[in-house]
Formats: structure tokens, C-alpha cells, sequence
């Protein structure tokens, strides 16, 4: 039975609005914080059975989450202190949106919305670890979802350091909690951990985590919003803690029960659950790079990493006590997607050395793959060239020549010229009166006229134009989706920005959703988009958000 929350402190500057949950030794309340005037989440430590361990536990949590609030993913955190009933407390950022568990309860992830959340998830465990902290408890019900959409990581209460030896959080062993859950509780409260998303070494009667563990949480709360359900449980049958641990020791992990997810994605999440923490992913962000190579496979635009600077520096330094340059780890930078995509069943003709290298040397900034050298701009950059010389030539010729300073053309030479002009002419006969004889296209089709900018119905030649299907921001990007009606092996998009003058470089993909970065409300965004087939493009969509 669920306990009743405590009743809301009296605290200086906010005012109580109601209660947002409640837990074991804490509860959540939403205040309204009078300056700056924002709503705020507080939690507040229980006065019964308070204890020097459970307060240095409360005060550890929010010095933890301050050093990592400046993630993107992570809670953030914005002040602790003692309310005057003498209960601890600290205020932190509202999370507006439902837990992943609220989520995935309602319905199941989509392929494209899971792979982003794990990537993100990843960036934010990363942070944690390369400050030196393990969060031991992460599961869909501990990533709330903030007014952007976006995940967010918190409660980091039994969280400690990668170094330190597991302590147990709360009293009582192993034994004792599995002998209160074979009588329907869930064992979790009591030792510190969410058995369904646990990894095997956390059962351990010495258990030592570290960071695989972590990765192993990280991949059982991906399977749970995309199959609905925990990994290790299995419908119809006795589902207790005792046939989950016995399950998540032996590796068997109960199959997807979708058929719409590639099968590299199985295997990723199966390798970050593997029973053996060596044979899973080393850190996190081998884990959400995986995902990445996902992403790249089905087309997406591979979701950034986002890491401090100082674990892209120095990933496994050794800490040192007076080194100045360790108040950088503040900073947040982006890890570029890896390319090596899975090969998938519409792969195209392996890539030369140069191209390799090329591949490699991509960037990605979050969400769209940029070509350094895309075929359109190729063309574009060989007619100017073209245009350049024939400048150069006309600006070099010598001046017109007098009648008596021409040199005289031979005989044979004008018989040359004025055979060549004379078989010119008919072709060019021929070739009209063969147009109209077969109404003014081969095999007597007629052909359509292009219209600039229109909807994707006219076509040069066979290459269609495409048509635009949606077009939505995504927190700080925009993605224009966009179709290509009759697609053939081989078709990509070539794409820029229009409302940037043409200076915007040219962009190429094989994917359908285009997103353009650093998007902000209200600003008015134009793309112009072509289809290019078997080296020929068709006539441009030109679209703009808002319409």
C-alpha cells in the first residue's frame, strides 16, 4: 500500500503548489519560486528514521547532481538547504513531461524516437562517468522528460563513485529482501536497485559495479519503451524476483515481441544486457555509438553525443590533485558519428579509398550527415570553371583584323566548313520533323513541362520531383520530411538552405528527413530540395517553415 506524502515545508521565496510523488525516504513537491518567478520541483528528505547515513546520502545526491547539472540530459539542480522543521531538502529543475515509465506503459517507443533517447541517455551516463560516479539505478521510472521533449536523468540517490566499493543504501541482505518479495514486494527498496533492470554482478553477496554495469541498465530501459515490457520478463508465466534475477543471471533475454526492428538493433541491446560484463559494450559511449550505426543503417540523421571536453580530452586520465586544467570539465562537446553503417539490403557499390576517407572526415552536428563533396556543387563548381575560360578567351583575343591582314583560308578548309554547316542543317531538319510527326517526344509521348518550385509533380526528363510530406521543429532543429514518389536504387536528395542566399552550401543524403540546426521560434526557415538519379536532377521543391 502506498504510503501518504509528508506535508509540504514552509520554505522562504516559493510556494507550494502540489504534491508530484512520493518515495521511500523522500517525496517531490512543485513549488512556484517567486524570483525568478518559475516553477521548481523540491525534494524533501522524510524526518522518520532520519539518520546521519540517510542525511549524508540526501546532502551526497545534490552535490553530485550540481557537478553534472549543465548536461543537457541531466537534472538540473539549483539549490540545497534545511527547511525550518529541520528537514533537508534541494530544489531542482521541473520536469514537465511523464517518465519513460509513464511513457512506455501508454504505447511503445518508435524505432526513430527510441535510438534518439538512447543516445542521449548514453551522453548523460557518459558524463557521470567520466566525473567518476556510477549511477547504480537507472531505469525508465528515473528519466523524467523536460518542456523540450528531451530526457532527463535524475535521482542519483544511490549513486556512487566508480572506485568506491558498493555500500548498500538501505538495511537488510539480499536473502532478506528476496524473502520479502516471495510474498509480492519487490525487493528494490531494500537493497538499492531495480531488480528488472539490474545487472547480474549487482546480485552478487559482494557485488562491484562499474561502468558496465551502467551500460547494462542503459540497454534494458531501450528494450523496455520498445517492447512495453522488462527484458527478462515473460507473459503468462510466475514473473517474481526470484525468476527475474534467475533469468538476468543466466542471460535470457525474453525476445522482442516486434517485428519492425532491424535485427542490428536486437543485437546491440542483446550485447549491452549480456550476462558477462566483458562482453558487453565498455562504456557508454561505445553503447550509444552503436546506436548511432543504427541510426545510419535506417536512414536517420545520427543523434550527436554530447560529452565533456575533458573526457574527449583525456577519456582515462588519472585525477590529479592541483591540476588547474580539471575546472574544464564543465565544457560539453560533441563525439562525431563513427560512418561505418551496418550494410543493409539496398547498400551501395563499395566506396574507394578516397571516398573512405572522405566518409570519415564527415560531420555531424546533430542531425543532418553533410557531404564534403556533393555531385550537384561538383557540376556547379565545372560550369563556372567552364564559364571562367571562355571569359578569358574572349578578353585575349587580339583586335579585329583589317580585310588585307586576314590570312586566306585554303580552299580546302572552307569546303571542310561548309560541308560540316550543310550536314548540321539537315540533322536539325530531321530531328524537328521527327518530333512532330511523333507529337513531340520519342515513342510519341508528350513530355511535361517543368515548373520551378512547384509541388513535385512536373519532371526533367525521368527524374521526379519530390514532394514534401511534414515539416516540424524538434527542440533546437527543424526536420522538413520530403518523398520521393517513384524512388529507384540509387536516388539521393541534394538540399540547402534557400533563404540564405546561394552562398548555402549543398547538401546530400539518401535520407528523407532533412533537419537544419540552431533552429529558433519564430524564424522563418526555406529549403530547396532536388532529386538526383543516374547523374541527372530534377526540378527543385522549394518549402518554408512556418508556411
Amino acid at each position: 500500500m502506498r504510503r501518504a506524502s509528508s506535508q509540504p515545508p514552509e520554505l522562504p521565496g516559493y510556494a507550494f503548489v502540489k504534491v508530484l510523488g512520493s518515495g521511500g525516504f523522500s517525496d517531490v513537491f512543485l513549488y512556484e519560486q517567486k524570483l525568478p518567478k518559475r516553477r521548481v520541483a523540491v525534494k524533501v528528505l522524510l524526518t522518520e528514521d532520519l539518520t546521519a547515513a540517510t542525511r549524508a546520502s540526501f546532502v551526497a545526491e545534490a552535490n553530485l547532481m550540481a557537478q553534472l547539472s549543465t548536461h543537457p540530459y541531466i537534472v538540473t539542480i539549483y539549490q540545497a538547504d534545511v527547511a525550518a522543521d529541520d528537514r533537508p531538502y534541494f530544489v531542482m529543475e521541473y520536469c514537465s513531461g511523464p517518465s519513460l515509465a509513464e511513457r512506455y506503459k501508454e504505447g511503445t517507443f518508435a524505432v526513430a524516437d527510441a535510438l534518439r533517447t538512447g543516445v542521449r541517455l548514453s551522453s548523460a551516463v557518459a558524463t557521470a562517468h567520466s566525473a567518476g560516479i556510477l549511477h547504480r539505478d537507472i531505469k525508465p521510472a528515473n528519466v523524467l522528460t523536460n518542456d523540450y521533449g528531451w530526457p532527463a536523468l535524475t535521482d542519483f540517490g544511490i549513486s556512487s563513485a566508480v572506485d568506491d566499493e558498493l555500500l548498500p543504501v538501505h538495511t537488510g541482505t539480499l536473502a532478506d529482501a528476496l524473502h520479502d518479495t516471495a510474498s509480492g514486494g519487490t525487493g528494490s527498496q531494500s537493497i538499492g536497485m531495480s531488480v528488472p533492470w539490474s545487472p547480474p554482478e549487482m546480485f552478487d553477496d559482494d557485488p562491484s559495479p562499474d561502468v558496465r554495469s551502467d551500460v547494462f541498465s542503459l540497454a534494458a530501459t531501450i528494450y523496455t519503451i520498445l517492447a512495453g515490457q522488462t527484458p527478462f520478463e515473460v507473459r503468462g508465466r510466475s514473473n517474481g524476483t526470484l525468476d527475474l534475477i534467475g533469468r538476468i543471471e543466466r542471460g535470457a533475454v525474453t525476445p522482442m515481441p516486434r517485428d519492425d526492428l532491424p535485427r542490428s538493433l536486437v543485437a546491440v541491446l542483446q550485447k549491452g544486457m549480456a550476462s558477462d560484463r566483458n562482453d558487453r559494450f565498455a562504456t557508454a559511449v561505445d553503447f550509444a555509438r552503436a546506436l548511432q550505426r543504427v541510426e545510419l543503417e535506417l536512414g536517420y540523421a545520427p543523434t550527436t553525443i554530447d560529452v565533456p571536453n575533458l573526457f574527449i580530452d583525456a577519456p582515462y586520465r588519472e585525477a590529479q590533485a592541483d591540476d588547474a586544467d580539471e575546472t574544464r570539465a564543465r565544457g560539453v562537446s560533441t563525439i562525431e558519428a563513427q560512418p561505418a553503417p551496418v550494410p543493409s539490403s539496398n547498400a551501395q557499390p563499395a566506396t574507394t579509398g578516397a571516398e573512405e576517407t572522405q566518409a570519415a572526415e564527415t560531420q555531424v552536428r546533430g542531425a543532418q550527415r553533410v557531404d564534403a563533396q556533393p555531385a550537384l556543387a561538383d557540376r556547379v563548381t565545372e560550369q563556372t570553371v567552364l564559364r571562367q575560360r571562355v571569359a578569358t578567351a574572349v578578353a585575349e583575343a587580339p583586335a579585329e583584323q583589317t580585310i588585307e591582314e586576314r590570312p586566306r583560308a585554303s580552299r580546302r578548309n572552307r569546303i571542310v566548313v561548309w560541308a560540316a554547316s550543310g550536314a548540321a542543317v539537315l540533322v536539325a531538319v530531321a530531328v524537328t520533323l521527327g518530333l512532330v510527326l511523333s507529337g513531340g517526344a520519342p515513342g510519341g509521348e508528350a513530355r511535361p513541362t517543368a515548373k520551378p518550385g512547384g509541388t513535385g509533380s512536373a519532371v526533367v526528363g525521368s527524374v521526379p520531383a519530390p514532394t514534401l510530406v511534414s515539416a516540424a521543429p524538434d527542440g533546437s532543429t527543424l526536420v522538413f520530411t520530403v518523398k520521393n514518389g517513384t524512388a529507384k536504387a540509387g536516388d539521393t536528395f541534394l538540399w540547402r538552405r534557400s533563404d540564405r542566399g546561394s552562398s548555402e552550401p549543398t547538401q546530400q543524403t539518401a535520407s528523407g528527413a532533412l533537419t537544419v540546426n540552431d533552429y529558433t521560434t519564430p524564424a522563418t526557415v526555406c529549403i530547396e530540395v532536388r532529386i538526383q538519379r543516374d547523374g541527372q536532377t530534377g526540378d527543385p521543391l522549394d518549402a518554408c517553415y512556418p508556411q
